[in-house]
């Protein structure tokens, strides 16, 4: 068995984490930021004081055991929102009715093993309970409309486990027979910010994600608390600078992560937005030393396809850049590339019309010694996207020269 992890984001899994679930002899670990503080994941950190579900969420949902009988219905669950114009009461009447066993459907999902029934009722019953609770103190009322009811699910389990995000991922993962782990980077709750080249304040990872401009982000930064946006623009470029570089806060990765990467066999940095999925776990203390220290694992980084709107005039080469520069930020080591890295893939297709295709330069590459693998990692069925059983063959393929050569030496 082959201990595969995964530095990923949400939506960057989509393509490979099915793949490698799809082989044998792998045991697959993803691990995953949850500083996302957008739509209805944004309502729920700002009420509960916690991190964020949704990419740890994304991620289950594609290791949701697909041979399972009850498969239809976690799926639904997991993908269920709200409606944008719910109402509170309307949405705590009917989750109380399910709480109570008044009701055995749960928005149009009704599973069958009692063990995640009860489950369900009890993190559920904890979530009402608290955002009460929480409401009361705040003054405020929690709005359900387009939320997620896993995020709901989260914030109940959350409370139970004594507002630790770790083991409430875990036990999601243990409920739902997941085929594969999900880890968050850290269970510190901190809140991303980043700034851009001209001074060009984001204030947070929603407008990390969403905002476009050619401007390119300067540096991405965990805080304590939210900036008062008013008050943050007054101040110059330096200014900022200063207050940003004091302020930052070096989280600890999770002694979890610590040792799923030190018994790895492969270590994959995936694709995906860089400033808001990748570099944030990249930058969490014992990260790269975890990586670096494990000197047996096959370490491949793979280059986007498409130009995201925080990154979108990388080139090939920036993306091993980037994620060198993160990676030595915080452990007080400088560390060489090949400690990190020992290959990346580079996508050479170009299948879809239209598309702002991320461009291999060579010359960006000159003082880069890592191995470069150029090939079709192009979905041809889904143009834009990666082609999920190509790179995990690839990847495998190159784990298993790699293991020969050093076998021979």
């Amino acid at each position: 068995m082959l201990n595969v992890v995964v530095l990923n984001g949400g939506r960057g899994a989509t393509s490979l984490i099915p793949a490698l679930l799809s082989r044998q002899g792998l045991h697959v670990t993803s691990v995953v930021n949850a500083y996302d503080d957008g739509k209805s994941t944004g309502e729920i950190r700002r009420f509960f004081g916690m991190l964020g579900p949704s990419d740890i969420r994304k991620v289950q949902e594609l290791m949701l055991p697909n041979d399972d009988p009850d498969y239809p219905a976690n799926l639904h669950l997991f993908r269920y929102r709200f409606p944008m114009d719910a109402g509170a009461d309307e949405v705590k009447a009917q989750l109380r009715a399910f709480v109570t066993g008044a009701c055995a459907d749960l928005v149009g999902s009704n599973p069958t093993r009692a063990k995640v029934r009860l489950s369900l009722q009890a993190f559920l019953s904890e979530f009402l309970a608290g955002l009460n609770a929480i409401e009361e103190v705040l003054g405020e009322r929690f709005r359900f409309a387009d939320c997620s009811i896993m995020n709901c699910l989260y914030a109940g389990t959350f409370l139970a486990f004594n507002r630790n995000i770790e083991q409430a991922t875990l036990f999601i993962d243990r409920l739902f027979k997941l085929r594969g782990t999900v880890l968050p980077t850290s269970i510190d709750n901190k809140v991303l910010v980043a700034l851009r080249e001209n001074g060009q304040m984001l204030y947070s990872e929603a407008e990390v994600v969403e905002l476009r401009s050619n401007v390119r982000i300067e540096r991405i930064y965990l805080l304590d608390q939210p900036l008062d946006r008013e008050r943050f623009e007054r101040l110059g470029i330096q200014e900022k600078r200063y207050y940003l570089e004091r302020h930052h806060c070096y989280v600890e990765v999770s002694p979890s992560v610590r040792l799923v990467l030190q018994q790895a066999d492969i270590i994959i940095y995936a694709a995906g937005t860089q400033h808001s999925s990748l570099y944030p776990t990249y930058m969490s203390v014992g990260l790269a030393q975890s990586i670096a220290d494990n000197r047996s694992a096959f370490k491949a980084i793979i280059t986007n396809i498409g130009a995201d709107y925080e990154t979108p005039r990388y080139k090939a080469s920036d993306y091993i850049r980037g994620a060198y520069r993160y990676l030595n930020l915080a452990d007080g080591r400088a560390y060489a590339m090949a400690e990190l890295f020992d290959v990346i893939l580079v996508n050479r297709s170009r299948f879809k019309a239209g598309e702002t295709y991320v461009e291999y330069d060579e010359e960006g590459f000159v003082d880069v010694p890592v191995r470069r693998v150029l090939d079709v990692f192009e979905s041809p069925d889904a143009p834009g996207r990666h082609d999920g059983v190509k790179l995990v063959q690839s990847i495998l393929d190159l784990y298993e020269s790699a293991s020969a050569f050093r076998a021979s030496q």
